[in-house]
């Protein structure tokens, strides 16, 4: 079996080597290089801890299960630490309340701790004293999307695999039960299966295949498609885990290094304009750093970019073949991180004939053969990302 995957962030790399393990031809395209898209600047969280509706919570679930299980006893780029939440507002601090015991109906591992647990768990960790608890969530983790990829396109090594780096697939042309991918170069690709796993770039890939649209495309400033995320210098602040605060969400980013979210200040993000790291937005960010944690004082911002998600026109997951060009599977998702390593065992192994379940929900049909609702609301709350 000769399989084509088109996008090399993490899904396309989770795909890829599942497909080349099970002895499939598999050829990886991307237009630029492994891991420079979307999963290049993304926060990384692995989680269900908010996800609606239920299908979709189950979706992510089984997504946090497969990070544990292909990590196994260790690994380099995935982070098992945890995630602890507090709110200072009572608006925040209901809702807070309230999808816990959601998330205790639905077996999701989830406390209410104290504010003195809490800074056990996070010892540099700042909380006021009007804070009456806080909550842990033991099971979710942090990811690094490109030592992740390296770790992918290592499994596939060894196998029948190519990767094809710096070419655009621009025309998908059906023959005979599979199909023809032209690339840029002018080379063409024949393949019994097409996987689209573009990310935000999805519609350019189903519009070369005689498809509409079914994503969010970016139209302006701080609409959903876009979000800044800061690193720090290293520091010696001692936060080993995810942080969601009211005013910036923290995260390690390696080597002592932070990476930082505030998910109100995303309201002026564009696009393709990131401000510098001496700016205000950036003083801004380092400021609400050295409120929530003890030892920043010598904390500067590194790296200032805009992250650009992958958003589905109705902010659900895209899993599954086009019923009008059955060569051709789409996969794009919002969740990526959370869901590539589930998205590389079951698009391959509906690929070969063992449908999943857990897919049935989010099969490409819906947006393609239906207006599209209003695009998704932008995260401006904790817990909303």
């Amino acid at each position: 079996m000769k399989i084509a995957v088109i996008g090399a962030g993490m899904i396309g790399v989770s795909i890829a080597a599942e497909a080349a393990s099970r002895g499939a031809d598999v050829t990886l395209i991307d237009k630029n290089s492994p891991g420079s898209g979307t999963s290049s600047l993304s926060y990384g969280w692995v989680n269900s801890n908010n996800k609606y509706p239920k299908d979709y919570f189950e979706l992510n679930r089984a997504g946090v299960d497969a990070h544990y299980r292909l990590a196994g006893a260790g690994a380099d780029w995935f982070a098992p630490t945890g995630h602890v939440e507090f709110a200072t507002d009572p608006s925040h601090a209901t809702e807070l309340v309230r999808r816990l015991d959601r998330l205790g109906e639905l077996g999701y591992e989830a406390e209410k701790i104290t504010p003195g647990c809490a800074q056990g768990l996070v010892p540099d960790l700042r909380i006021p004293t009007n804070v009456d608890f806080a909550a842990l969530f033991p099971r979710e983790a942090h990811c690094y999307p490109n030592l992740y990829i390296r770790h992918r396109l290592r499994q596939s090594r060894g196998h029948k695999f190519t990767l094809l780096s710096g070419v655009e697939a621009v025309h998908l042309t059906g023959k005979g039960s599979g199909a023809v991918v032209g690339l840029s170069d002018g080379s063409t690709i024949l393949a019994d299966h097409v996987i689209s796993a573009a990310g935000r770039w999805t519609n350019s890939i189903a519009a070369v295949a005689g498809l509409g649209p079914v994503m969010t495309e970016y139209r302006e400033p701080g609409d959903v498609t876009v979000g800044y995320l800061a690193v720090t210098n290293p520091l010696t602040t001692d936060v080993t885990r995810l942080v969601t605060s009211p005013d910036l969400n923290v995260r390690p980013a390696g080597g002592g290094r932070l990476m930082l979210q505030a998910l109100d200040l995303d309201a002026t993000a564009a696009a393709g304009a990131a401000p510098g790291t001496t700016s205000a937005l950036a003083r801004e960010f380092i400021s609400r750093l050295q409120t929530l944690l003890h030892n920043t004082e010598n904390a500067s911002i590194s790296e200032l970019g805009v992250g650009r998600r992958a958003m589905p026109a109705d902010g659900q997951s895209i899993i599954g073949t086009v019923p009008s060009v059955p060569w051709l599977y789409l996969v794009a998702t919002h969740s990526g991180v959370t869901l590539a390593p589930l998205l590389g065992t079951g698009v391959v192994a509906e690929v070969f004939g063992e449908p999943e379940p857990l897919f049935d929900k989010f099969r490409p049909a819906r947006l393609l053969d239906s207006p599209h609702p209003a695009s998704p609301p932008a995260p401006r709350r904790p817990g909303e990302q």
